[in-house]
């Protein structure tokens, strides 16, 4: 068995720094020892050694003559044992300092510390304190507490003391070491170093071949090390270990850590430290100092350096319904075995994907605790942002490195986010996505990396990810919606007027939150003021002030990503009564084909403006949808042939309601 070597056995505290030295201290944690100011004082007899040593293990206590005898000699004490007894002791009186106390009681000796040390009380406290950082999920501080306990242990406890007192004390020691030394290793594990715990690893597992949870970090160590059949070579070992000498099979931890591996579904690091990132050009001199930072860029300038990915936004407080898809959703992105890799949110503008998203971001959290990376890929004034930037931001989250140090070009950028995510188990969520372009580069590719993107476009062509449509609230739930904002008395003094609004907002979260709003914002005014305003399209991003902001954008970024020649449709349509329209209607009142009218409807499907109805035979007035035959000339189809039926179209409640009072939106920049 080894054990680590120290200058003077001493301690070192994260950043090197020597645990400060008391005038006496007290060492069992290997060779019994009393040092004073730095100077080992002699103990030559061991009686002497065993007569220290059970009293440091007995602190606050006093111990017996009688227990004090049969360590010493057994359970067949000399005749003058009193006597011989009370030399050892009158010999510890004068190695230790005026403020160490050996004192005489009750027929028993008791060793009053005061402020000198003992190396295995320094030891228990920082080997708990770890303990508490890990139950805390804080690993690397739990590795700056365990390593310097394990660090006090010179060699195997009470070394040169006799049997007796060997055989009662020693057992303790020794597995409050071995808890120690296996809470360090899932730290160490879970920070990221298997690759240095590895060859400790294997010599721990060779001295303690039946303790199971050394083994299943040396497993786990091998595995992340890309030394699969090494880890499942060292359970069969250890299953053949346990048969043959105590005739058990391993425990479940170990049994499901064989299955884990066997399937490659092991989790990386649960908290990988971040990488640093060192650019190196051939014939360039080294990077020139960051005159802000006051020195070189390095990580350690880096405000992300030792803190892991949590960039989710809050969680939207009054979110209501969405069961079904939530747990869709959620079960998806837990399910290692499943063939997507994430999962795509779809829906009209402001049926609420990107509220679904975040919650269930949150829902997910404990399963992606090395980090959850967020994005809005909506820019300001509702561009899209570049794939570019967003690598750059996410990459010095997960990397802790300087803007100047990143890739120039996208395609670096994506390789070099793909090596940090290849072990990692991080969850991205790309909110408010345009279109498949601007998505594909921020994909996570690793094993255990999931990707949750919402936006009103349908990916289509997005392979890997799971589409998920987001649909409206039923009546219920947006009148749940509403009262959590509103009050339910409000809103039951006034029950047509709140069926009015609900009918204008159709279920969409975001028209409901809009109304509800306002509502609050004018508590005097009746719910039914609201609902004539909207009737009429009095609707002014100025007069709504903050409560229209998301509204208003969300309308105008759907508007600003449609060519020009769909603005005059999507016009037409927002200003005619609700309703719906057939592609052959459409193309009568703009003077085009049907065929061209069709294709813009489609358009405005896709970019969420438009929705699609059931179709119905083509018959009624223009007003309604239908067809018109031209003055005086025979009908569209003979009376006794039914037409038949064509998809039909409508506008969202959500654009309807502000492009009729704006012209500006529908008419674009």
């Amino acid at each position: 068995m080894t054990f680590p070597q120290q200058d003077g056995g001493r301690p070192r505290l994260p950043g090197g720094q020597d645990v400060p030295v008391p005038q006496t201290e007290f060492r069992i944690l290997g060779p019994t020892e009393i040092w004073t100011r730095g100077v080992r004082v002699p103990l030559t007899a061991a009686k002497q050694r065993t007569v220290l040593a059970a009293l440091l293990l007995s602190p606050a206590r006093f111990v017996s003559d009688l227990w004090l005898a049969e360590l010493l000699w057994g359970p067949t004490p000399p005749a003058t044992k009193s006597a011989q007894l009370y030399t050892y002791v009158s010999r510890l009186r004068r190695s230790c300092e005026p403020g160490v106390r050996l004192v005489r009681r009750h027929r028993g000796y008791g060793l009053i510390l005061g402020s000198s040390r003992l190396d295995w009380k320094t030891f228990q406290r920082l080997a708990e304190q770890g303990r508490q950082y890990l139950a805390q999920h804080r690993y690397a501080e739990a590795a700056a507490c365990l390593e310097p306990a394990l660090r006090l242990w010179r060699g195997p406890a009470l070394a040169d003391v006799t049997d007796v007192l060997a055989r009662t004390e020693l057992p303790l020691l020794e597995e409050a070491r071995l808890r120690a030394l296996d809470h360090r290793m899932e730290a160490v594990l879970a920070l990221g170093r298997h690759e240095t715990a590895l060859p400790e690893l294997t010599r721990l597992v060779a001295e303690n071949p039946a303790r199971e949870s050394l083994r299943g970090h040396l497993m786990t160590a091998l595995y992340r090390c890309d030394r699969q059949m090494d880890a499942l070579r060292v359970y069969e070992q250890g299953r053949r270990v346990l048969q043959e000498e105590l005739g058990v099979a391993p425990g479940a931890s170990l049994r499901a850590l064989h299955r884990a591996v066997l399937l490659e579904e092991l989790p990386g690091p649960a908290a990988a430290e971040p990488l640093t990132l060192t650019v190196r050009r051939a014939g360039c001199a080294p990077p020139a100092p960051d005159a802000a930072a006051g020195g070189p860029r390095n990580a350690a300038d880096s405000p992300w350096n030792g803190l892991v990915p949590a960039m989710l936004p809050v969680d939207a407080p009054g979110f209501v319904g969405r069961r079904a898809e939530l747990t869709r959703v959620v079960e998806e992105l837990r399910n290692s075995r499943s063939p997507y890799r994430g999962v795509v949110l779809t829906g009209a503008a402001g049926v609420g994907t990107s509220a679904l998203a975040v919650r269930a971001g949150h829902a997910c959290r404990d399963d992606f605790r090395q980090g959850q990376l967020y994005t809005d890929l909506r820019g300001e004034g509702g561009r899209a942002k570049d794939p570019l930037d967003v690598l750059g931001s996410f990459l010095r989250a997960l990397m802790s490195v300087r803007g100047a140090d990143l890739p120039a070009t996208l395609e670096e950028r994506v390789q070099l986010y793909r090596s940090a995510l290849s072990r990692r188990r991080i969850l991205v969520v790309l909110d408010n996505a345009s279109d498949e372009r601007q998505v594909r580069p921020l994909l996570a590719s690793g094993p255990g990396c999931r990707v949750l993107i919402s936006g009103g476009r349908r990916l289509v062509s997005m392979e890997g990810v799971r589409p998920v449509p987001v649909g409206r609230l039923d009546d219920r739930e947006a009148r749940e919606l509403l009262a959590s904002r509103v009050g339910r008395e409000r809103l039951t003094a006034e029950p047509g007027a709140t069926g009015r609004l609900l009918d204008l907002c159709e279920g969409l979260p975001l028209a409901l939150r809009f109304c509800a709003t306002r509502l609050m914002a004018r508590p005097q005014w009746p719910v039914a003021a609201l609902v004539d305003r909207l009737e009429r399209g009095e609707v002014r991003p100025d007069e709504w002030e903050e409560g229209a902001d998301e509204l208003w954008t969300v309308l105008r970024e759907g508007v600003m990503r449609l060519e020009p020649p769909l603005r005059p449709v999507l016009r037409a349509l927002a200003r005619t009564e609700p309703g719906s329209v057939s592609p052959a209607c459409l193309a009568r009142r703009l003077d085009w084909s049907e065929d061209r009218a069709r294709g813009a409807l489609e358009a405005l499907v896709e970019a969420g403006l438009l929705e699609v109805v059931a179709g119905r035979p083509l018959v009624g007035a223009v007003a309604d949808g239908g067809t018109e035959a031209a003055p005086g000339g025979p009908p569209p189809y003979p009376p006794a042939v039914a037409p038949p039926p064509q998809d039909r179209y409508r506008c969202t409640p959500l654009v309807r309601l502000m492009a009729r009072g704006t012209a500006a939106v529908t008419d674009g920049p």
